[in-house]
């Protein structure tokens, strides 16, 4: 089984997430903002990190870099997801070290699909 780490600051967004890959057989911790993110991280090390951009205190942008920067966490694969879906962000969010750039709403499908295909 793989551990995800879901940050997102909407409990709705957290919720949906959770559900999705819960039901598909995934372990799942969850954090609201990017320092939580940040930490649960280090002491957690998932499998992967479904990894909003748009949130308080360290925005995903900034929580990708640290993680990807850190030789504790650099190997974490990093799905950023967001609203923001201009070329220009998915560029920007590729090249702070993230593996694949979701756009939000999501569907479950291709979620389910880019999570898998970074998991062993």
């Amino acid at each position: 089984m793989s551990t995800i780490l879901i940050v997102d600051d909407s409990p709705t967004a957290l919720k949906l997430v959770s559900k999705a890959l819960a039901t598909a057989g995934h372990h799942i911790i969850m954090a609201s903002n990017g320092e939580e993110a940040v930490a649960k991280a280090t002491d957690a090390h998932p499998d992967l990190v479904v990894l909003d951009v748009i949130m308080p205190l360290k925005n995903g942008y900034q929580v990708c870099r640290q993680l990807k920067n850190d030789a504790k966490t650099r190997d974490i694969k990093i799905i950023l997801f967001t609203i923001q879906n201009q070329q220009a962000d998915h560029l920007w969010g590729m090249q702070q070290g993230a593996d694949a750039y979701l756009a939000k709403p999501f569907d479950e499908t291709e979620l389910l699909a880019t999570v898998t295909r970074f998991l062993p």
